[in-house]
């Protein structure tokens, strides 16, 4: 078979009988939409997060769209995010109709530019979002004294960085409003969809308990016009048994990350790294290579699964043409996009797995180099060439708060 991008089998398959146990569990007690699963669920989870509140709901999606409705987000206001990242940040925003703003990201983490959250700063602005983009946290110490001082809400979605660390803090628990993603792949995951929104305020909590739940303070009265995101039973018992291992699956892809950063080394352009005092999740492995269709197209042929996060930024989607934006606008995120490939990364690899990915990357990026397009002009090799690009890489300067680690 080869080797898979991400062995959720292999997961699931070491927690077996403890997986087997929890549904029959559920099975067995008659109760499978909220209730005690997804009571103790919650509980557990605000205590990982060292939050307040957590409020358990159907998807990652779900979990922005109400965070956003909580803190009053509406028609004619403006939130900011970042063009790089899942189009769920986006459309949670537009549910609300509110517009999005989008800005670029930093070159070193891939994740949103502070000074660049700065300058898109509006009255019509009510909120940021950052997106701890693969697991890496953004620059919240710089964010949350933005929000602080233009009084604005600070929500993160959070949905790829499960257990990240931020000077010490969990991410989600740092701004007003965090929320996650149960989706199988993460770093917490279902067996189906899940979401979750932490946050330390109580007020902002009891109003999300209610909209996820037709707005029903109790059975049959409605307190507000609410919806159906409630998280099913069977998630919740599914999730209770995953919790206990989130940060040992997180140290296994932080060795995996090493031995793919020594193996590697100098062969590819580029790879993200965490902000100094971060901790980094390694949700995905990402790389920067200068010809990354003909990369994949080796690694495919040696029978080594990859991704890409993320092919085309938001703005650039069909579907967000509206939003206004051209090619162009956000340099960065569009060079990354077209350079990015994901590498196999999960928690069962082996360090064999890991060295045999090392050695086709390396062979892959060698043959695609040695290997003329015709297509590309005079100015386009050399912008191309790869060897350049790593200088540029390196060189690009760091924001004072945001050396690598």
């Amino acid at each position: 078979m080869g080797i898979l991008l991400i062995d959720l089998k292999a997961q699931n398959a070491s927690l077996r009988d403890s997986l087997e146990d929890a549904a029959i569990r559920v099975l067995r007690s008659g109760r499978y939409g909220l209730g005690d699963e997804v009571d103790v669920f919650q509980n557990q989870f605000a205590n990982y997060c060292n939050s307040s509140h957590a409020i358990a709901v159907n998807s990652g999606t779900s979990a922005l769209h109400l965070a956003l409705l909580a803190c009053g987000i509406g028609q004619g206001d403006e939130v900011i995010t970042v063009a790089f990242t899942f189009v769920a940040t986006i459309a949670a925003i537009q549910y609300t109709g509110a517009r999005p703003v989008l800005v670029d990201i930093e070159p070193h983490a891939w994740t949103i530019d502070a000074e660049a959250v700065r300058a898109a700063v509006t009255p019509r602005t009510k909120a940021i979002i950052p997106v701890h983009l693969h697991g890496r946290p953004a620059d919240m110490t710089a964010l949350a004294a933005l929000a602080k001082a233009h009084g604005l809400w600070l929500i993160e979605d959070a949905s790829q960085a499960h257990g990240a660390l931020h000077n010490g803090r969990r991410v989600g628990g740092i701004g007003d409003i965090g929320t996650f993603s149960f989706y199988p792949s993460k770093p917490l995951g279902a067996l189906g969809e899940g979401g979750a929104v932490i946050t330390n305020n109580p007020e902002l909590a009891e109003r999300i308990r209610l909209l996820r739940h037709w707005g029903q303070d109790r059975p049959n009265e409605h307190a507000l016009a609410g919806f159906n995101m409630r998280m099913d039973a069977i998630q919740a018992a599914m999730l209770r048994v995953k919790l206990d291992h989130v940060d040992r699956w997180s140290a296994a892809r932080a060795c995996h990350a090493r031995r793919y950063r020594e193996g590697l080394g100098d062969s590819i352009a580029y790879h993200p790294t965490a902000f100094a005092g971060c901790s980094d999740v390694h949700h995905v492995f990402a790389i920067e290579v200068s010809d990354r269709d003909r990369v994949r197209a080796a690694l495919t042929a040696a029978g080594i699964e990859t991704g890409i996060h993320y092919p085309r930024p938001v703005h650039l989607q069909p579907a967000y043409a509206n939003l206004g934006y051209r090619r162009g606008d956000f340099p960065i995120a569009e060079r990354v996009s077209e350079r990015t490939l994901s590498l196999p990364m999960f928690a069962e690899m082996t360090e064999q797995q890991v060295d045999e990915v090392c050695r086709a990357t390396r062979q892959a990026i060698r043959q695609s180099e040695s290997i003329p397009d015709p297509g590309i002009g005079i100015e386009d090799t050399k912008l191309g060439d790869a060897a350049e690009t790593r200088a540029l890489s390196r060189s690009a300067p760091l924001p004072q708060h945001a050396k690598p680690v």
